[in-house]
């Protein structure tokens, strides 16, 4: 039987066919060096060759202060009630910082240790030409001067070859008497974006188009890592002109990243025309996600007669944002830094606790996305979702976590090495809340933005908010749970869930609840009585979300039975994400906020209104972290942006409901 892929290798065997095959091509090392003049573009080149000083730093001995030169030896014994005083001209030399040291002279006295006299031997002004200095302190020889080759001595190394040129870099260069310098030649990278589906960016979408944006995010990877990327226009799903335009690429280019068709479908052609213009190494690699990753290599016939025809690697990288993204990670930044002649990138690692159970497919390397953060005297790393088309995981990412093979996953609370994507000290300035959705959240990040906080929130349910809180994995919760007893929110439900555990109970919003409907209305939809018919399709949140919570009280009301509502049972887990599946057809209608509808220009149904909560252990209410939040609640531009929201009532923000101790 013959198989979708050629194997599912390991990642080290793949890099190793990879490398071997530019080995044998004569094209792993630098693949080529250039001289560029020195000035501001020459930042974030790599060095080809070291730079040796061809000149001293100072090139003569230079005064470091303002003053007058002596010689050290004509001012040994003067003290306070001791004073010297030395000829002016014979004995001491005005100088500027940066002049020559007079010949003969080897030392400075700043002046302002130093008394100007005029001929008569009183005090002047005139303390650039005094005919005498009066001074109170003898000094050492080379004092207040900067010698000759203090900072570069000729002939030293200046920089080493792989340099990746930073600002001072290029004033040590200069200082060392160059005026050019000689760096690695950037690789060229071709980024061909195929797919008969795809629309650039700014099209009009119709059913069916998706927004081609992979090639501006690896181009931006590639110039990020030195190299110097070229985005093609789309390429339709046609083997023919898919080929055509790899040739093309190959002529101008060191290296191809031909974007989709990597996979097994009718349509994906990648592997077949890496088949037909070169060589296939690799189709599937053993990582998730970018399991379909084709590595191979075309080849070139030249332009220029008489030349021998060339090899060209190619990547055919996975159509889904996550996987491509990391494909450029794991290969081609290795093989740019290699051209470059530089290390390979190594990321800050920081140690932290996983907070949930992470499954992992024995067979492969599982990348994963997290977020982290300090709660409490614990750095925490909460996964974020998993979907190889999810962009938002790469924007909200703080780092990964890597699941080697042969590992099924890792449990709540081990733990893992976070290899960060961004600077450790952000860390100390997260605020994990964790709990019900609601999009003021959004806003509320922005505000806190503008504070120097950066607020990481999870969408997981309210009842699922508390037990994180429980378990010391967030610095607060949203929630907005009911009572059926009391009618009254959440505080009955905190002695179950944070037994032991002191918190205040601080309003955010009030906001409506209602049913979320297509534009129009079109199946008339009015009560949760409608909910029954059998021609509507309901889609609910997930089990402990107190959306769900309000349903079950008001269907429970209503003595309406959960089996007879078609589509009780899938689930989403945020308001947008119900209001989606109405948006797309999948559903008829769903539970939700107004804001949802409005957001994807759809009819809302009011029919409940309720509180919703921010739940804080004490433990972080006075705390330094969450005192912007805090500032934000009272901020009267959070409270207008919040209210111009429909749905929304700002009355109770900020107002203390309850402190449970």
């Amino acid at each position: 039987m013959e198989t979708v892929y050629l194997h599912d290798i390991p990642l080290p065997e793949a890099r190793a066919r990879l490398r071997q095959a530019l080995e044998d091509a004569g094209l792993w090392g630098v693949l080529g060096v250039e001289e560029i003049p020195l000035n501001e573009n020459a930042v974030g080149r790599v060095l080809a060759e070291p730079v040796w000083a061809q000149i001293s730093s100072p090139h003569y001995h230079a005064a470091a202060m303002d003053g007058f030169a002596v010689r050290a030896v004509e001012t040994a014994g003067a003290q306070p009630t001791a004073p010297l005083v030395l000829a002016v001209g014979t004995q001491a030399k005005y100088v500027d910082t940066g002049d020559p040291l007079p010949d003969g002279f080897d030392a400075v006295i700043p002046i302002e240790n130093v008394e100007a006299l005029d001929s008569a031997g009183r005090l002047t002004p005139a303390i650039r030409q005094p005919s005498s200095i009066r001074i109170r302190a003898a000094v050492v020889p080379w004092s207040h001067v900067r010698p000759l080759g203090e900072d570069i001595v000729a002939t030293q190394l200046v920089l080493p070859a792989g340099q990746t040129l930073r600002p001072v870099d290029l004033g040590a260069i200069a200082a060392s008497g160059h005026t050019t310098v000689r760096v690695s030649r950037q690789p060229r990278v071709a980024i061909l974006p195929t797919g008969t589906e795809l629309v650039p960016i700014g099209s009009d979408l119709k059913r069916g188009d998706i927004i081609e944006y992979n090639s501006l995010v690896l181009a931006a990877q590639v110039r990020t890592m030195g190299g110097l990327p070229n985005r093609y226009p789309i390429t339709p799903d046609d083997f023919d002109l898919i080929c055509g335009r790899v040739l093309e690429a190959a002529r101008e280019h060191d290296l191809i990243l031909l974007n989709a068709g990597s996979s097994a479908g009718a349509e994906d052609f990648s592997a077949r025309v890496v088949e037909k213009l070169g060589t296939l190494l690799v189709h599937g690699v053993a990582v998730r996600p970018g399991h379909p990753v084709i590595i191979g290599t075309v080849r070139c016939e030249p332009t220029t007669a008489g030349k021998s025809p060339s090899v060209i690697p190619i990547i055919g990288v996975p159509g889904y944002p996550v996987s491509a993204a990391l494909t450029i990670e794991i290969f081609v930044e290795p093989l740019l830094a290699r051209w470059l002649g530089r290390p390979p990138a190594e990321p800050q690692t920081v140690t932290a606790i996983m907070t949930r159970k992470l499954v992992s497919p024995g067979g492969d390397d599982d990348y994963v996305r997290v977020v982290a953060g300090r709660v409490g005297e614990r750095l925490l790393a909460a996964p974020l979702a998993r979907g190889a088309g999810v962009i938002t995981s790469l924007v909200r990412a703080d780092g990964l976590v890597v699941v080697p093979r042969g590992e099924q996953g890792i449990e709540a609370g081990s733990q893992v090495t976070v290899q960060l994507l961004r600077p450790a000290s952000d860390l100390e300035h997260t605020i994990f809340a964790i709990g019900s959705h609601d999009i003021t959240l959004d806003l509320m990040a922005q505000f806190l933005a503008e504070r120097r906080r950066r607020l990481a929130s999870a969408n997981v349910g309210s009842q699922a908010g508390l037990v994180a809180l429980r378990r010391g994995e967030a610095h607060l919760a949203g929630s907005h749970l009911l009572d059926p007893q009391t009618g009254e929110f959440n505080l009955a439900y905190l002695p179950q869930y944070l037994p032991n555990v002191p918190v205040r109970v601080v309003a955010l919003v009030g906001r409506e609840q209602g049913l979320i409907v297509p534009r129009g209305n079109p199946k008339g939809i009015r009560t949760l009585d409608d909910l029954t018919r059998p021609d509507v399709r309901y889609v609910n949140r997930q089990r402990g979300a107190g959306t769900r919570v309000l349903l079950d009280y008001q269907l429970n009301l209503k003595g309406i039975s959960t089996s007879a509502i078609l589509g009780y049972n899938q689930e989403e887990y945020t308001h947008l994400g119900v209001a989606a599946a109405v948006a797309s057809g999948r559903a008829d209608c769903g539970l939700g906020i107004a804001a949802a509808a409005q957001a994807l220009d759809l009819d809302f149904l009011p029919l409940f209104s309720e509180r919703y909560d921010l739940i804080i252990p004490l433990e972080h209410v006075d705390g330094p972290l969450l005192a912007p939040l805090f500032e934000v609640l009272n901020d009267p531009a959070f409270r207008k942006a919040v209210a111009a929201l429909p749905g929304y009532d700002v009355t109770p923000m900020g107002k203390l409901i309850a402190e449970v101790l």
